[in-house]
């Protein structure tokens, strides 16, 4: 499946091992990952989709809201990730 706005990632390499993200937006083989508690919407990680790995599911409601208005809360980001576990 491949990673677009709104997927559940894990990312699989660095400090944050392990973490389930998900993708804001995408830039070339970079995507921005939020968690709403240590990565906030306002300030998402940049890290290279090699070191992602994808869990087959994709909030869909983050999605549409990222389509609609381009932004995000991290309590819908934790919410949604709640939902996810």
């Amino acid at each position: 499946m491949e990673i677009v706005e709104g997927s559940i990632v894990r990312s699989i390499a660095g400090r944050d091992k392990g973490d389930l993200f998900i993708v804001m937006s995408r830039e070339g083989d970079y995507a921005y990952l939020v968690n709403g508690e240590l990565r906030k919407a306002d300030h998402p990680k940049k890290k290279k989709l090699k070191h992602l790995q994808g869990t087959n599911s994709v909030s869909e409601f983050i999605r549409n809201k990222l389509e609609s208005t381009g932004k995000i809360t991290n309590s819908e980001v934790r919410k949604a990730l709640a939902e996810f576990n």
